[in-house]
């Protein structure tokens, strides 16, 4: 695996296209990893018909070449970008993506790295980055806050009445259910991650199944009925 320790410097930026490997330490706990990959998987099953955006979590974006030696870079837990082509990356490196930076950022935060992502991140990710969207959640406390980027300033996203930050670039809510942070649709139902999703059309088709079995038991329960009266149903 290649690192970016200082010696390997020149060995890095003459590496090919994509051999930039992600630099970031694990999540710091299971309930941070989870939040990550809940976020993830449910975007990606709620978008499985697109191809023009990356998702991904604890993935480090190298911005410039320059700080690659200084170790000046940022592995946000969770980022979308929009307008780009849907596959497998080991890491996100600006100069070759177009110059494209992160839509949307969520940062996980815990009491190590809550004052670097209330301050450090915000501001890297307001004044270098121009995410247009920002938003952090604390698994454990359940704070959840998010910021829209209006004239190069961060400005605080307002909630609705069911406490949910409504997201411009990903055209969805982002609030807490069940002390998770979760997608929810613009008429506000909540996204289902791939597990929940084929419980529900598992559910739907017993559904439909018992209601076919009602509708014919009311049919025969007709036809043995005009039987009674002397009335053949076939010729009905």
């Amino acid at each position: 695996m290649v690192t970016t320790q200082d010696p390997q410097v020149p060995e890095i930026l003459s590496l090919p296209v994509g051999e930039l490997y992600s630099d970031e330490p694990p999540m710091e706990s299971d309930a941070h990893l989870r939040q990550m990959l809940l976020l993830i998987s449910c975007l990606d099953w709620l978008w499985q018909d697109r191809d023009d955006y990356f998702a991904s979590g604890n993935l480090t974006i190298y911005f410039s070449p320059k700080q690659i030696k200084s170790r000046d870079f940022r592995g946000p837990d969770f980022f979308v970008v929009l307008g780009t082509e849907r596959r497998s990356r080991k890491s996100w490196v600006v100069w070759e993506e177009e110059g494209k930076y992160p839509n949307a950022i969520v940062e996980i935060l815990s009491e190590s790295t809550a004052q670097v992502d209330r301050r450090t991140k915000k501001q890297l990710y307001q004044d270098t980055f121009r995410t247009p969207e920002y938003f952090w959640f604390d698994p454990n406390t359940l704070e959840f806050a998010g910021f829209i980027l209006i004239g190069g300033t961060y400005e605080p996203i307002s909630a609705n009445e069911a406490g949910q930050l409504w997201s411009q670039q990903l055209d969805l809510y982002l609030g807490i259910h069940e002390s998770q942070l979760r997608f929810f649709t613009p008429d506000e139902q909540l996204v289902p991650t791939p597990l929940e999703a084929a419980g529900q059309a598992q559910q739907e088709a017993r559904q439909a199944q018992q209601e076919t079995r009602q509708a014919q038991q009311r049919t025969d329960r007709l036809a043995e009925k005009l039987r009674e009266l002397g009335v053949d149903p076939n010729t009905i």
